[in-house]
């Protein structure tokens, strides 16, 4: 297995790294217990924009992949739910930034893989705090400091 090194930086995703494997045969692991076996990514490939001369003009070097999320079989129905709320029914990611086809391909593997992961994350619930009585004495002191501030420009521009 070529494993891939992936960093999922995006909003609301763990800062931790994260490592996701992608076998020889395509196949797609997002996390322990969860692989999209490649017959049911769909690839499309087609000539990158930018400059290059004429490699760019002749080369299919931008990798496209689309996942069906909603006719997945490889899903658990959790999963599938969890996915199709935020996501919809298919996903699709797309690489150009390389010269490279394989290369491009491998980076739209990572951008499914981290769009995928990050759809999955459950946030832990917020739970409810009171102010601590440092910190409400830190207020109460900042508003009488505004308020004295205040009032002495307004006792300044009355003088005039």
């Amino acid at each position: 297995m070529l494993a891939v090194r992936l960093f999922l930086l995006a909003e609301g995703a763990d800062r931790h790294q994260r490592e996701t494997a992608v076998a020889d045969d395509g196949a797609l692991e997002i996390r322990p217990g969860l692989v999209i076996p490649a017959g049911e990514l769909n690839w499309r490939f087609s000539t990158s924009g930018g400059p290059g001369g004429q490699h760019v003009n002749t080369s299919n070097t931008r990798a496209e992949v689309r996942f069906d999320i909603a006719g997945s079989p490889s899903l658990s129905p959790a999963v599938r739910q969890r996915l199709l709320d935020r996501l919809g029914d298919s996903v699709a990611v797309a690489a150009s930034d390389r010269r490279s086809q394989a290369r491009n391909r491998e980076l739209a593997l990572q951008r499914l893989a981290s769009r995928l992961a990050g759809a999955l994350r459950v946030d832990t619930p917020r739970r409810a705090t009171r102010p601590t009585l440092g910190a409400k004495r830190r207020r109460l002191d900042a508003k009488r400091r505004q308020g004295a501030r205040k009032q002495e420009r307004r006792s300044r521009s009355d003088d005039d």
